[in-house]
């Protein structure tokens, strides 16, 4: 489908605009961006952002491992950063990374530089900017004990070097994420021997191989932990394992992943979550809060 374009007055680039451009995230569901734009580099995407009128709606999408895009597709202009915006590189102890770059790929580029501590990040199936953002964890480690610092601009398109007690993380959250594109991030490793972080990868690569559902259309985890229990029991105790609307499923081996089975559309998905979270508040008194983000 095709959205119905706004007369936009968008500022001149140097990178390209796309208007109705395919979106892809991992669940493989939803409709396009009214207007992509992929800069050419950070100040071709400050100039856009200091001069883009602010009553047009601008979002950035990264690998798009964590979100849901509705079926009538994104209004506004949808940010999707290019290979500039991806490099790693390891300096002493210390990993620079920009945002669009794989965090499995920077758990690779530590391994190859022997250096331990970012192991984890194979685990997220993401891009850093998202990791960020959403202080993207597993296996015990998160964001919040790694990073340093971060590069980034506001919706003005002004740079800010942003120190990790700025972020004022919490979990899968900061205070700040909601005012800030991020582009780049360091983060803190430690010395080792790409023996032991090969190792370390391996074993977090065989756990997730083992709990979670990899290999279907699926995202990250549906729903946040809450304190008093793991979201997964909570749906398992609510009668919800293997639950299905539409093609849409709450997978039989891991019940905070939603799957789609092959022809889900996104309202599937969100009618599917929405039912979860009311049969868990049933059964528990829980509210359980969307860790997915849904982009219109």
């Amino acid at each position: 489908m095709t959205l119905p374009l706004t007369t936009y007055h968008l500022p001149l680039i140097r990178g390209q605009y796309r208007k109705n451009a395919e979106l892809k995230s991992w669940f493989d569901v939803g409709g396009p961006a009214e207007i992509m734009f992929r800069p050419a580099d950070l100040a071709d995407l400050q100039d856009f952002l200091k001069n883009c009128p602010k009553e047009i709606p601008v979002q950035i999408l990264g690998a798009g491992s964590n979100v849901i895009i509705s079926d009538e597709g994104v209004k506004g202009v949808v940010i999707r950063l290019p290979g500039e915006f991806a490099k790693i590189s390891c300096e002493g102890n210390l990993v620079r990374a920009g945002a669009a770059a794989l965090c499995g790929n920077v758990a690779l580029s530590c391994k190859n530089s022997a250096l331990s501590g970012l192991e984890f990040f194979t685990g997220i199936p993401g891009s850093v900017g998202g990791a960020m953002a959403m202080n993207a964890g597993c296996y015990g480690s998160d964001v919040s004990q790694i990073l340093v610092s971060a590069t980034a601009l506001d919706h003005d398109g002004k740079l800010y070097e942003l120190k990790n007690p700025d972020f004022g993380f919490f979990y899968r959250g900061s205070k700040i994420a909601k005012d800030f594109f991020f582009v780049e991030a360091v983060f803190r490793a430690e010395k080792s021997s790409i023996e032991a972080v090969t190792k370390k990868i391996s074993e977090l690569n065989q756990q997730r191989e083992t709990a979670q559902p990899i290999r279907a259309k699926t995202g990250g985890s549906t729903f946040k932990n809450p304190p008093e229990k793991r979201a997964w029991q909570l749906i398992d105790e609510a009668g919800c394992r293997g639950k299905i609307i539409g093609d849409a499923q709450i997978s039989e081996k891991h019940c905070n992943f939603m799957i789609n089975r092959g022809k889900a559309r996104a309202q599937d998905l969100i009618d599917l979550g929405t039912e979860v979270k009311k049969s868990v508040k049933e059964k528990s008194g829980i509210d359980l809060e969307w860790e997915i983000k849904i982009l219109r």
